[in-house]
């Protein structure tokens, strides 16, 4: 498929206009208690080398044993992904030698993978859907880690992530701005998250991208691409794709050529530099690894794993949007994360859910970003968010004073309804109290008066100023009404 930018996407150069082509190589950590060829630990945090098996130290005569959940869990994400799954694969050995690497080859797949094509729709913040092609996915092992800043002479191995299953997710190359790559690898976390098969935590190593970035003018043949390998973090992805490009477009401009090679990103100077040319590219020399036997999978095996799939983030927009008449922007933030999704469904359980999204999305939403924290960390929880919704559907309470009520909330804790019963919060709708507040302004403002009677948007001074009088809590319904009736509106 030949993806052709907006022209809104171009990139300008000093000689015209130029289109960034990118392709990513996703590397997700298999959410399983142990590695994909032994029985190891796969836990985050262990002290250097106590999650290894003899296996994952490549000591003589130990022999790889397929894990199951591994394999069912690669499966159930290429489902996610709306991708073929091969009901025949084969391991394979991608040959090279590294330190942290003790077998001298990993175990991967190449020609044969266990996921084919799929897709990924992709919602961007200016409202438009874009969808990515996915080329595969693969399982392999991950390396061990080499450590160089633990001995002034010496590099220690730790051999902790050697064997811990990966998915490799290849993407074509559909992406064409630095916000489709971010907003691509945001949704592949989470439908990974959702379903369960990677935890998606980029600052533990568990998900990492290697992006691949070349330019072209519009309408042109693909150009030269560089691979910059390794990235993990969403943010410098983005800041990683837009140097690349415009480092290629000066180049090129200036009559050079783009010469294919393996970058790396340095977030600290917020730019790529050369790791190696294609000249020194290794050659892996792929072949079936002898002590595996080709990974086959039965049509009901696979079928079985999709029946049981959980809703999925589009599948629970559509929901949002058919059940709850939210705007596709609103569900969309939503079904983002799955329990900020599960969270919102029990505020708006039998509830408003339009006056739900905004209080979960303006209010929690900027209140938990501002303080660092997250739904699963959120000092109010989704009852007591609910119980506040109810106090202002109900009119018990008005808009101004949830807000103090959502700081007791937040700082205090507390049942809501309680709170405004003991704290004397509730809207004042008694009639004669607001109507005596209100006979003593337009007393004491006859020119106020008569603006308002000459324009009718002026009567909102004496709405503010009634609600001033009352501490805020005069119902604003009851102080418009008598105002109407009283000016004679």
């Amino acid at each position: 498929m030949n993806v052709q930018s907006k022209p809104s996407k171009f990139i300008k150069g000093a000689t015209g206009d130029w289109e960034v082509v990118i392709g990513m190589e996703v590397h997700a950590q298999v959410s399983s208690q142990s590695k994909l060829f032994s029985g190891a630990s796969t836990a985050f945090g262990g002290a250097p080398n106590s999650h290894v098996s003899l296996v994952d130290a490549a000591m003589p005569g130990m022999l790889p044993v397929i894990n199951e959940e591994c394999v069912r869990q690669a499966v159930r994400t290429g489902l996610g992904l709306n991708a073929q799954i091969n009901l025949r694969s084969v391991f394979d050995r991608k040959n090279y030698f590294y330190p942290d690497l003790p077998q001298g080859y990993q175990i991967s797949q190449y020609k044969q993978p266990v996921v084919g094509e799929g897709e990924v729709t992709v919602d961007l913040a200016d409202g438009e859907a874009v969808t990515i092609g996915i080329e595969r996915l693969h399982l392999e092992q991950d390396a061990g880690k080499s450590l160089h800043d633990r001995h002034p002479s010496s590099s220690y191995v730790d051999l902790n992530r050697s064997g811990v299953a990966l998915m490799e997710i290849v993407s074509k190359p559909d992406l064409r701005s630095s916000e489709e790559a971010k907003a691509f690898l945001t949704k592949l976390r989470s439908i990974m998250r959702y379903l369960g098969t990677c935890d998606g935590n980029m600052d533990e190593g568990s998900l990492r991208a290697d992006v691949n970035v070349s330019v072209r003018r519009p309408g042109e043949p693909l150009g030269t691409r560089c691979e910059i390998k390794n990235v993990n973090s969403i943010r410098f992805i983005g800041q990683a794709i837009e140097h690349e490009a415009r480092r290629q477009i000066d180049i090129i401009e200036d009559g050079g050529t783009i010469v294919q090679e393996t970058r790396l990103f340095d977030p600290n100077k917020g730019e790529t530099r050369s790791m190696r040319s294609k000249e020194e590219a290794h050659d892996y020399r792929y072949f079936p690894d002898p002590d595996l036997l080709p990974l086959e999978l039965t049509a009901d095996a696979v079928a079985a794993l999709k029946a049981k799939l959980p809703e999925l983030p589009d599948e629970k927009k559509v929901r949002f949007v058919r059940d709850f008449a939210l705007s596709p922007y609103d569900a969309g933030q939503l079904v983002a994360e799955r329990e900020t999704a599960d969270y919102f469904e029990t505020v708006a359980k039998g509830r408003d859910a339009k006056l739900a999204a905004n209080w979960v999305i303006n209010e929690l939403f900027g209140r938990l970003n501002k303080e660092g924290q997250t739904i699963a960390t959120s000092p109010v929880s989704a009852a007591q968010l609910g119980g506040l919704i109810e106090l202002i559907s109900d009119k018990t309470i008005s808009g101004k004073i949830a807000k103090d009520l959502f700081e007791i909330l937040w700082t205090q804790g507390g049942d809501p309804r309680a709170l405004v019963a003991s704290l004397g919060m509730a809207q004042v709708t008694d009639l004669g109290a607001i109507g005596a507040i209100v006979d003593d302004l337009i007393a004491q403002n006859p020119d106020k008066v008569t603006q308002a009677k000459a324009n009718p948007k002026a009567m909102m001074w004496f709405v503010g100023q009634a609600m001033k009088s009352s501490g805020g809590k005069a119902s604003p319904q009851a102080v418009n009404d008598l105002l109407k009736s009283k000016l004679g509106l």
